[in-house]
């Protein structure tokens, strides 16, 4: 398998300054069990990343909030020092109570606690993109966003992110910050986001769909998604990312496996190209 799997023929520039290829990965699920803890094998998530930046994978994403703490130290022993082209994308506003549970905080000192530990954890000097998790509706939301401001102006920051917002809420911040990345749901069988991936590229924001191998009933045997998958001698999930990739230039797929196979079987959908007819059919599936 190329070096250079995870690249394909396209790259992304990210933030007007940052050129990665077209799918990066996402390290949540190199934690235990409901994104909580340690992983059974930690040896094992460490071969993951690395294997992911052999193949060319040049983003990873991940958050204060997986483990907690547990996926940006995991990121940190496997590569750092790291290469020079690698971005790392962290988010903070989340907080942690057991398996599975997660509750907002937007307030602006945890905001920056949540930064300056995930510096530490992760061993930068400042982070590529740092992303709000999500919205806390317990406290104006532009509150949460200057305080991201003000990370930037400090040099703490490069880039400002968001996660799970409504395009009126990437309008709000971006009144108060540029914002260079939207991390929404989305996905064949879930596109609730297609309003605010309009709104990123008419903005020029690169839109970074979470779950991105979603397909739900979509998958059945005999239809759509699966002849293509036929067609093309791949997989589902291959065909799923390869139409996100070209459903949108904005589009920046992470997804996520804790399984060296499927990390590789993921990163070659970059090279998977789906005929104009193919894009439009199974963009015309009704999930």
């Amino acid at each position: 398998m190329r070096k250079d799997q995870a690249r394909g023929a396209e790259e992304l520039v990210l933030g007007g300054d940052l050129r990665v290829g077209r799918l990066g990965f996402g390290a949540m699920r190199l934690c235990g069990p409901g994104v909580w803890g340690e992983p059974d094998d930690p040896e094992n998530a460490r071969r993951v990343l690395r294997r992911a930046v052999e193949l060319g994978v040049d983003f990873i994403d991940t958050a204060d909030a997986y483990g907690p703490e547990v996926s940006e130290r995991q990121i940190s022993s496997a590569l750092h020092p790291y290469p020079v082209n690698l971005v790392i994308a962290t988010k903070g506003g989340y907080t942690r109570q057991g398996p599975g549970r997660w509750r907002t905080n937007g307030r602006p000192k945890h905001l920056r606690e949540a930064c300056e530990g995930s510096l530490r954890r992760l061993k930068l000097d400042k982070i590529d993109l740092y992303q709000l998790h999500r919205p806390d509706r317990r406290i104006p939301f532009e509150r949460s966003m200057e305080t991201l401001a003000r990370l930037r102006e400090e040099g703490k920051v490069r880039h400002v992110g968001l996660s799970n917002v409504t395009a009126e809420e990437l309008e709000r911040a971006a009144r108060v910050v540029p914002i260079a990345s939207v991390q929404n749901r989305y996905n064949l069988n879930d596109r609730r986001s297609e309003g605010v991936l309009r709104a990123c590229e008419r903005a020029g924001i690169t839109f970074i769909p979470w779950l991105p191998l979603g397909t739900g009933r979509l998958a059945r045997p005999g239809g759509v998604l699966a002849g293509a998958a036929s067609r093309h001698g791949a997989t589902v999930p291959q065909v799923a990312l390869a139409w996100l990739l070209a459903k949108s230039p904005a589009m920046l797929p992470i997804p996520g496996t804790s399984s060296v196979e499927h990390l590789e079987q993921n990163l070659a959908a970059a090279k998977l190209r789906l005929t104009d007819e193919e894009v439009v059919s199974l963009t015309s599936l009704k999930p």
